[in-house]
């Protein structure tokens, strides 16, 4: 059993997501940087997909009753152990007994924990993923609680302790290009407002959250209006409504909607756009359909070598 004293401000179970449910209006959730969970992952030698936390800004303390192992991956925070430092990007061996604390982040946003077997939580429509919004999954479809329990499902026993080689880890850069294919309604807006798309840095928002990333920086200016008939939403799609303003729609997103969407981030750079700061700025770069396509099979590629063997500890 896992026991919390401090869950931290936004702290859920997370899986690789339901997918498939959208016509429903219920999206995938899953984690905003699958790179960094599917790691944790591996680290404890989970598959990918088993159930661990996600944390926003302030990672959680909690104490394990049995032995097991986990992994803290993603934004860059402190983690301790009975309070002495414990590293991230690596497996970390507990004890029964053992208390964990993960501190506020330094660099980056989410921070993720695995637990060898993963968090036996019961599955909604095929998966463990917390969707606040709707009430569904995770613990009782909500946020951590202080002095929440959760058991662990059995593992395939200890894991190798591992680390990763500092080059599969991922830089959390001071101002990150995200890559982006213009469209789908990219001809709604004028070349002034495209330029200033494509060449101006945005500022993240407080108001951010795994629904949309808000943004602010120079006006994207429409054509004619900024509204359309609703159509469909996909993960990473830019919309920008009537101020200007544009909005990342992100895993958490619902499942149409009736703003002009300026281009879509690609799927490999939903990670980086997801570890952005409020305060924190990003630019955009324009793609052809091929070179996103190239971008997704590098990702994909790297993603499959990620903790493959990993260096020992």
């Amino acid at each position: 059993m896992i026991r919390f004293t401090e869950p931290g401000p936004q702290t859920t179970v997370q899986d690789l997501g339901r997918p498939g449910h959208l016509r429903e209006g219920i999206p995938p959730s899953g984690p905003m940087d699958v790179r960094a969970f599917v790691a944790a992952n591996r680290l404890v030698g989970n598959p990918d997909g088993a159930a661990g936390l996600e944390c926003t800004v302030l990672g959680p303390r909690f104490s394990v009753e049995r032995a097991c192992a986990i992994a803290v991956t993603g934004a860059e925070a402190p983690v301790t152990v009975n309070d002495a430092p414990a590293p991230q990007w690596a497996t970390v061996a507990l004890k029964p007994g053992d208390a964990v604390r993960i501190g506020a982040a330094k660099a980056g946003v989410r921070i993720y924990v695995a637990f060898s077997g993963g968090l036996d939580v019961p599955a909604v429509l095929g998966s463990r993923a917390t969707y606040l919004r709707g009430r569904l999954g995770g613990v009782e479809g909500r946020a951590l609680r202080r002095g929440d329990a959760l058991a662990l499902l059995p593992s395939a026993g200890a894991p190798p302790l591992r680390r990763l080689a500092a080059a599969e880890i991922p830089a959390l850069e001071p101002e990150p290009e995200i890559r982006v294919v213009l469209g789908p309604q990219a001809d709604r807006f004028t070349d002034e407002g495209l330029h200033a798309f494509l060449s101006s840095p945005y500022e993240m928002l407080p108001q951010s959250d795994r629904m949309g990333a808000r943004l602010t920086g120079p006006r994207i200016a429409h054509r004619n209006g900024h509204d359309i008939i609703s159509d469909g939403i996909a993960l990473g799609a830019i919309q920008v409504p009537g101020d200007g303003q544009p909005i990342v729609l992100l895993v958490d997103r619902q499942s149409t909607g009736g703003y002009t969407k300026v281009a879509t981030v690609g799927s490999f750079d939903i990670g980086r756009v997801g570890q952005v700061k409020p305060g924190q700025r990003m630019r955009f770069r324009a793609v052809e359909v091929a070179e996103a396509h190239r971008l997704r099979q590098q990702f994909e590629r790297s993603l499959a070598q990620v903790a493959g063997g990993g260096v020992p500890t």
